[in-house]
């Protein structure tokens, strides 16, 4: 019988976060400059007037770290949480203080000026397109958190993550190669699992034009993501139900017995993905930009069954004896599928500043997102027929995607030091969704048939906004702020295999204002409030798309509300010159908030995406870090952050009400220790904990470390990197290295080995 782990107890890394944080604040260092960290005396331009905390992933902690994918550069920032269950995981999405891993549109992640969430909809399967930055040309990461800044729309009330890339001065190459193992080991999986990365990248100057183009080949076969299982059985078994060994036992997140019967969603993935970046100078103040990306992804995802018959061959459907009880496991239960997807991303950027003279710069950003062709293909009859052919159905995708258009204008009179700092401007968009599932006589290459389901959609939003920071002598400055946004919803359909039935258009006008003030209070302190008022309406997705969660069905309402956010944040932050101390209090008030929930007061109960009528998230986030701490060399970044998140009203589900929102753990902590021995040698050991969370609105989950619950975890990551010479390096590592056990639903990767040589040249 498969035993699951004993449950975490509040782990040494929480302490030992508490504790440095006080001590290394107090230590006296020599001031030096610190490129790493982002402190209120120095924000980054993405966050010029951001009226909230921010905080940086540099070149150093990034190249000191097992960054394979894009998205784990910033996995030791404060209070975040890539949602990654596995090496090229397409469903990475972002989780904050106050956004869980199923909230993947309460954040904006840019790269550069483009824009590359994925607000199509708002779950675990819209996670950000990180591919248009590839690791290899990734300078810094910086993160701002809350919706504080009129610049933003209501998706920022979790982050707003800027990846900044390097454009080249001259010449400029680099090659790296990665090859990474993990061994994977639950419900008689024992398996080890291989993949492997190639990047290059070229670029140079030719007096006033620059070029980039880089290309990433990427492979991995993941481990299983889901497992199919059976409530324990009470009916006997009948004469004819076929006698099978192999099953599991276990308990499921609230403490029921179930049978494990296999293990599924095993994705053998090919990625390529291919960006060109041209920029030209007209003046040493105006730059034309233009960007090309294009992904593509070749998916073959796979099941293994646990079971058995009495001759020894696998058993993928059916009715079963399993010690005198029968189950039932279902033709699509042990379900494969193909996927191919292919999309492109064009931008165009205009950005006039004057650096050194001039009160007045300006940007204009124009971005599409094609959905060229993505085509799922799965099988509606059981293995081993499937394995041939058999009948089928068709998922196509194509079609769907989405086009913004962005103005901003700065005027900096005296450039800042005095008086006003105005930012003003003006933003589109434009989401559309193309969904068609067919029937087909052959699921691995047969031609579609009859339309069985289908769901098409678009939203618009027109904003502006105005935001001006006004100093008053040295030491204070009060911003106000004004973001006016017109959305709209039109084209909604729904469509089975006898017809299609349209929706009625909706619109909605708001208005939200922004208010803060900050106070220097001496050389060393900086003091800020903010209190902000934010809308996020609802996505495409979430309008018009069903879904499956699990083994539920989530159906589509097309008259959600919009969620609107009242956040406020009191912050203190200290320059420690060689490093930055920040306390933060937080509190988000969520009114109407979107998310999945069953309506338990109706019969039968509806599970779709609901509106929340209240919710409260608060809590206090501490940072620090520390160039040269207790030794030479010995380079710290930690944080320290607690959440309370409450249901305050929820007249759907009565019994949520006072409970935990979904999978907001109470406490997360991150610490990173790099060590640079030598010139030549680094060594990094990390730390990641996430505290408890929950997957059910009454928090009846109590099992939290079983496939299905999502767990609390400690991580460790350790990586060892040496420079041979100037061109090449070598580097080894390992992510969780205790091995630790633990699910966001799904089972994240387990240990994994990586091992990294790079050449820049």
């Amino acid at each position: 019988m498969y035993r699951t782990p004993r449950q975490p107890k509040p782990h040494a890394l929480c302490l030992a976060v508490a504790m440095a944080l006080p001590g290394l604040a107090l230590a006296e260092e020599k001031a030096q400059e610190l490129g790493e960290v982002s402190v209120y005396c120095q924000r980054p331009a993405a966050f010029r007037n951001i009226t909230t905390s921010t905080e940086a992933a540099g070149r150093a902690l990034i190249d000191s770290t097992n960054v394979i994918n894009t998205e784990d550069a910033v996995k030791y920032l404060p209070s975040l949480q890539i949602r990654k269950r596995y090496i090229g995981d397409r469903n990475a999405i972002v989780s904050s203080r106050n956004a869980g891993t199923l909230d993947s549109a309460r954040s904006l992640v840019y790269a550069d000026n483009l824009l590359v969430s994925n607000l199509l909809g708002n779950s675990y399967a819209f996670a950000p397109r990180w591919w248009l930055v590839m690791p290899q040309e990734l300078e810094r990461v910086d993160v701002s958190y809350g919706a504080h800044s009129a610049a933003y729309p209501g998706n920022a009330v979790g982050v707003v993550m800027v990846m900044k890339t390097r454009m080249p001065e001259a010449f400029d190459a680099h090659t790296d190669a990665q090859a990474f193992r993990q061994n994977f080991r639950l419900y008689g999986t024992d398996r080890d699992y291989d993949g492997s990365r190639l990047g290059a990248s070229v670029g140079s100057r030719h007096g006033d034009l620059r070029w980039f183009l880089g290309f990433n080949h990427f492979e991995n076969t993941g481990h299983p993501q889901s497992f199919s299982t059976a409530a324990r059985s009470t009916t006997a078994a009948g004469g004819s139900d076929t006698v099978v060994t192999g099953y599991h036992r276990d308990k499921d997140p609230k403490g029921a017995e179930r049978v494990v019967l296999g293990a599924t969603s095993i994705d053998r993935t090919r990625q390529d993905n291919a960006n060109i970046r041209l920029a030209y100078d007209f003046s040493p103040a105006a730059r034309l930009t233009y960007t090309l990306g294009h992904w593509r992804n070749d998916s073959d995802i796979g099941v293994e069954s646990c079971l058995r018959n009495p001759a020894g061959n696998p058993v993928y459907s059916g009715a079963l004896n399993i010690d005198g009880r029968r189950y039932t496991l279902s033709a699509t239960a042990l379900q494969p599928s193909l996927r191919n997807e292919e999309h492109w991303m064009n931008s165009l950027a205009w950005r006039f500043d004057p650096k050194s003279d001039g009160d007045w710069a300006f940007e204009v950003a124009l971005t599409r997102y094609d959905i060229d062709k993505d085509i799922t293909r799965r099988p509606t009859v059981a293995l081993p027929t499937a394995a041939g052919g058999g009948a089928g159905e068709v998922q196509l995708q194509d079609g769907t995607g989405w086009s913004t258009a962005d103005a901003r204008v700065d005027w900096r009179p005296d450039r800042g030091t005095r008086g006003h700092e105005v930012a003003f401007g003006y933003h589109f968009d434009r989401y559309s969704l193309s969904d068609r599932t067919y029937a087909t006589a052959n699921w691995l290459a047969g031609s579609t048939a009859a339309l069985t389901a289908g769901a098409t959609g678009r939203t618009e939003t027109q904003a502006l906004y105005l935001q001006d920071a006004i100093r008053f002598g040295q030491d204070w400055r009060l911003t106000l702020g004004a973001r006016y946004e017109q959305w709209r919803a039109s084209e909604g359909t729904r469509s089975n295999a006898s017809s299609t039935v349209p929706y009625p258009q909706r619109s909605e006008n708001t208005l939200s204002p922004k208010l803060s003030l900050s106070w220097a209070a001496t050389e060393d302190w900086l003091l800020r409030g903010s209190l902000s008022r934010a809308v996020r309406f609802p996505t495409v997705n979430e309008l018009f798309q069903g879904s499956i969660t699990g083994t539920s069905i989530i159906n589509n309402d097309p008259s959600l509300k919009p969620e609107k956010i009242l956040a406020g944040e009191l912050a203190a932050e200290r320059e420690l010159g060689a490093g930055t101390l920040r306390v933060s209090l937080f509190q988000d008030n969520l009114t109407d908030a979107l998310t999945r929930q069953t309506n338990t007061t109706v019969t039968p109960t509806v599970t779709n995406v609901q509106n929340v009528d209240k919710v409260r998230v608060r809590g206090i986030e501490t940072t620090l870090q520390r160039r040269d701490a207790f030794v030479r060399g010995l380079d710290l970044t930690g944080s320290l952050t607690f959440a309370d998140s409450r249901i305050l009203a929820n007249e759907k589900s009565p019994a949520s009400v006072g409970r935990r929102m979904l999978r907001i753990p109470d406490w997360r902590a991150t610490l990173a220790a790099t060590w640079r021995a030598s010139d030549k040698l680094a060594l990094t050991l990390a730390g990641r904990y996430g505290g408890r969370q929950f997957n059910e609105f009454d928090n009846s989950d109590t099992h939290d470390d079983v496939y299905g619950a999502v767990s609390r975890f400690f991580v460790a990551d350790a990586k060892v990197s040496y420079q041979i010479d100037k061109r090449f390096s070598l580097a080894f590592g390992v992510d969780n290295l205790t091995n630790e056990r633990y699910y966001a639903y799904h089972p994240y990767t387990q240990r994994t080995w990586v091992i990294q040589a790079k050449g820049d040249f």
